[in-house]
């Protein structure tokens, strides 16, 4: 199938073209119709599928169709976990309305507010949000979500890990009531399942892949490793192999620092990327890894989450999550479009349990080597830390948003008629 056969308009079609894509992906394929159709969707995805243009183009070609109302109200919202994933559906809103008379704009924390509250002014059809800025701008009475017709909910198990339940809710209590919803995400939970209920209304589910498989481009490997080891031969392996671009994760923002000043004295440049770190800060270290000016980026997994890194050769994890999900999310950033990727997991003794339940998530036994020279330690415990440090268990999300503690889940999802129960402020 070719994206000429989908129906959209020969202002997208173009715009694809000058992209340089021809064939649509498997969840573009399936996920396209029944958005221009006019449906709800529900929608899950691998990362690196391309799911952002299976709602974005569609998105985009139903707003282009109907009638431009004169002050240009927000007629889609696009809400995005973090930062990074918000710039990068912005971008790509951007880059396939090239050829439409349609004006879009993107908003988050961690800058300056008023440069986005005057884009907002100015009239847009399309806002990308996360949604600690988008709340605020609302109750300062900066934005109205009061004319969406199509609401778009990204990454939608991270909004969940981060804490952002009672935000949603309070995001669809300022938008009508009649409008398309459309939720996209890497892996469906059942708590997402249940949100999804109270939000879509009789939805077309579309699958490409099944929930928590990692894609068969990536070479995945295991070095057991003391845990004191890790730093001299993860800096091994990238001098080693001379390694140009490698995103190594961690579990803590500290630890993150940490491994880049020791990697920055053995003579590797490197950057960390994380939420105690200025917007600023992280889209420098971003531009320089992008550029090869950084060879290694350190990240933790939240700040991680929408990275668009093209041909990403290599993904270290420096430390095993603690959520199993987190690795399938993490390797994920290499293997992409079809690309070879390699992701190797460092795993000291006390990590073994966090190995062992994500090799039951992704149904696979990873092959196990030991390096000379740093031999794992045959007297180290093998339980896991008390007090990992991962989602659900800090106060800070680590993307400079707003974070609700009070997720629950098992708590209701949000109805339609949820306005009239919210609390009035």
């Amino acid at each position: 199938m070719s994206f000429n056969s989908l129906g959209l308009s020969p202002a997208l079609l173009q715009a694809i073209s000058q992209k340089g894509y021809t064939n649509p992906s498997p969840i573009q394929e399936k996920a396209i119709p029944p958005v221009l159709e006019g449906h709800d969707v529900l929608a899950s995805a691998q990362t690196g599928t391309g799911k952002t243009a299976g709602f974005t183009l569609p998105l985009l070609h139903i707003l282009s169709e109907n009638p431009k109302q004169k002050y240009r109200p927000i007629r889609a919202l696009i809400l995005t976990p973090t930062r990074e994933l918000a710039a990068q559906v912005y971008a790509n809103v951007q880059e396939y309305s090239a050829f439409l008379n349609l004006k879009s704009a993107v908003i988050f924390g961690g800058v300056n507010q008023k440069p986005q509250a005057a884009a907002i002014r100015q009239g847009i059809d399309v806002l990308v949000a996360t949604p600690g800025r988008l709340l605020d701008l609302q109750r300062q009475g900066l934005l109205s979500l009061k004319r969406v017709e199509i609401f778009v909910l990204d990454e939608a198990d991270r909004m969940l890990d981060m804490g952002f339940l009672r935000d949603i809710k309070s995001v669809i209590d300022v938008m009508p009531d009649k409008r398309q919803n459309l939720m996209f995400s890497a892996t469906f939970s059942p708590d997402i399942k249940k949100l999804a209920q109270g939000i879509l209304n009789q939805p077309v589910q579309v699958e490409t892949t099944p929930e928590n498989t990692t894609v068969d481009a990536i070479t995945q490997k295991v070095y057991r490793v003391a845990k004191g080891s890790k730093p001299g031969l993860i800096i091994k392996l990238i001098s080693d192999g001379n390694w140009k671009q490698v995103l190594v994760f961690t579990r803590t923002k500290h630890g993150a620092n940490k491994l880049c000043e020791k990697m920055m004295k053995a003579g590797i440049s490197a950057a960390a990327i994380h939420g105690n770190k200025s917007q600023g800060a992280r889209t420098k270290a971003l531009s320089g890894f992008k550029s090869g000016r950084v060879r290694v980026l350190v990240a933790t997994d939240i700040a991680a989450r929408g990275l668009d890194i093209p041909l990403l050769p290599h993904v270290i994890n420096y430390e095993l999550p603690n959520v199993s999900e987190d690795y399938v999310h993490r390797i994920g950033r290499t293997g992409r479009a079809g690309a070879k990727g390699e992701a190797i997991s460092l795993v000291c003794a006390e990590e073994t349990t966090y190995l062992r339940d994500i090799e039951k998530l992704i149904g696979l036994k990873l092959p196990v080597s030991i390096i000379e020279g740093f031999e794992p330690d045959p007297n180290a415990s093998t339980k896991p830390e008390k007090r990992p440090q991962g989602r659900r268990t800090s106060n800070q999300n680590n993307n400079g948003d707003r974070k609700n503690n009070s997720y629950k889940p098992k708590e209701a999802s949000p109805g339609r008629n949820s306005r009239q129960r919210r609390n009035k402020r």
